[in-house]
């Protein structure tokens, strides 16, 4: 019998027709080395057979919604958040993975320093070459991160644990379809410190239907229009960079528009 002691994660997993790499993903869930988890599936009113797979690899853990309507990722990831019990809430997107000891080690680095968040490094595996390689080589670092995610943002939602409590004052944008992530971790990061746990425990899919592989203009444009919506909080900070990636963001976009 597993041991389900500690306190419970709850894993939310969004999913629109995610068919194609879902046995993988839920298989990175089940044989998590914690055993006290929540699977929060959210199904995004797939088409696909997402829910014949998820009904052949059932365990009494997931908790399965299905949405009535198509919502965009940021609302879907809010109404799912709303379903959790857990403790402490990781996201998992259907097309990536966890190693065995991803739960494990956040729920370890959580209690050990009494922390609200704690990121982790993850791996890319690139499916046309199938090669994998580390995001980031540097290490990673603990604190108050807002400069560091305006100089070189490398969270990976993914890679994350979070505590549920923040989620009582903290929503992801769902007027964004790219960078909600970014913008949910740029706002919590002026009020909480961040741990780093300097271990590639994920791994994310890169893959040609990667939506923002597919969507450089929306891309573009939400950045451009977070960096004027925002300006006012954030012009106490150094901008060199974000403008710079805005600035490269537009030429890509301006770029494939040409050729």
């Amino acid at each position: 019998m597993r041991s389900v002691s500690g306190p419970k994660v709850s894993v939310i997993m969004n999913c629109f027709n995610g068919e194609k790499y879902l046995r993988d993903s839920l298989k990175s869930v089940y044989k998590q080395t914690y055993k006290n988890w929540e699977l929060i599936f959210w199904d995004n009113n797939s088409t696909d057979n997402t829910y014949k797979i998820l009904s052949k690899n059932f365990d009494k853990r997931i908790k399965y919604f299905r949405s009535e309507k198509f919502l965009k990722l940021y609302e879907a990831r809010n109404e799912a958040v709303k379903k959790a019990k857990g403790t402490y809430i990781s996201f998992l997107d259907t097309d990536d993975i966890w190693k065995n000891n991803f739960l494990k080690k956040h729920i370890k680095c959580m209690q050990e320093f009494n922390s609200e968040i704690v990121y982790s490094k993850y791996l890319i595996k690139n499916e046309q070459n199938n090669k994998i390689y580390l995001k980031d080589e540097k290490n990673l670092i603990s604190g108050y991160l807002t400069q560091n995610l305006l100089n070189n943002y490398n969270i990976g939602i993914i890679a994350v644990m979070i505590k549920k409590n923040i989620f009582k004052k903290y929503k992801f944008n769902s007027n964004l379809n790219l960078i909600g992530d970014f913008d949910f971790f740029f706002r919590v990061s002026l009020k909480y410190r961040f741990i780093a746990l300097n271990n590639a425990l994920a791994i994310y899919r890169f893959h040609k239907d990667n939506f923002t592989n597919r969507n450089s203009r929306i891309y573009y444009l939400e950045f451009k229009h977070w960096y004027k919506d925002n300006f006012k909080l954030i012009k106490k900070f150094s901008l060199i960079k974000i403008k710079y990636i805005i600035f490269k963001l537009r030429l890509k976009y301006y770029l494939k528009l040409i050729f």
